[in-house]
């Protein structure tokens, strides 16, 4: 038995040694795989192409330009006929801008109860008021305050002659302390006066077409 393990290993030793030279020549030279050989720092994807990941605007249909917004115009008034009357606007005052607001929000739901048509709602510019004083010596006045009047505008069209008492009646009853209550017939001026006046552009304007 030990003599056949001693005569193993030589045998495998002389088969080696005679076939390494032909290994040698046959073996084919391995090519080492792209990621083996990169380094940690090189990014193989620079060269790809991603200009087209993470968009998404050009799957959506094309919009038109959105267009200048154009001055405001005046809307056309609704004429008065023999049972409703025509554009009425009911304006809402008072130095306390918590409880104009508030006021003026029951007004227009009120008209949405009573199926009233609403033509708009709106704000008009705030006017300041300064109250001047007098010192006890002398001639020379002082400001003491100054108010702020704060002012709503609910606009309605084609009110009902029959409702309109009852309407108005519910507004009276309901008015709080402090607020003014006007309703009147809508005219351009009243349309000129949403718009604050700029003296000083106007100004420069006519020193333009002079």
């Amino acid at each position: 038995m030990n003599h056949i393990f001693r005569k193993f290993p030589v045998t495998v030793t002389q088969q080696a040694s005679i076939l390494s030279p032909s290994l040698c020549r046959t073996t084919p030279s391995i090519q080492h795989p792209v990621w083996c050989t990169a380094s940690v720092g090189d990014r193989e994807y620079r060269g790809m192409p991603t200009h087209g990941i993470g968009r998404w605007k050009y799957l959506l249909p094309r919009q038109a330009p959105k267009k200048k917004k154009d001055k405001t115009q005046m809307k056309q008034m609704v004429s008065a006929t023999d049972t409703a009357y025509g554009t009425l606007n009911v304006k809402v005052s008072g130095y306390d801008m918590t409880v104009v607001e508030h006021y003026s929000q029951y007004i227009h739901n009120l008209c949405n109860r009573l199926g009233i048509q609403v033509a708009e709602s709106y704000a008009l510019p705030t006017k300041s008021t300064e109250v001047m004083l007098m010192q006890e010596q002398g001639n020379k006045m002082y400001v003491d305050a100054v108010l702020k009047t704060h002012q709503r505008v609910v606009q309605l069209s084609s009110l009902n002659t029959s409702l309109c008492p009852i309407f108005v009646d519910i507004l009276l009853k309901n008015q709080p302390e402090g607020v003014q209550l006007l309703v009147k017939e809508h005219t351009e001026a009243d349309f000129q006066a949403r718009f604050k006046a700029r003296p000083e552009l106007e100004g420069l304007i006519a020193q333009i077409n002079q």
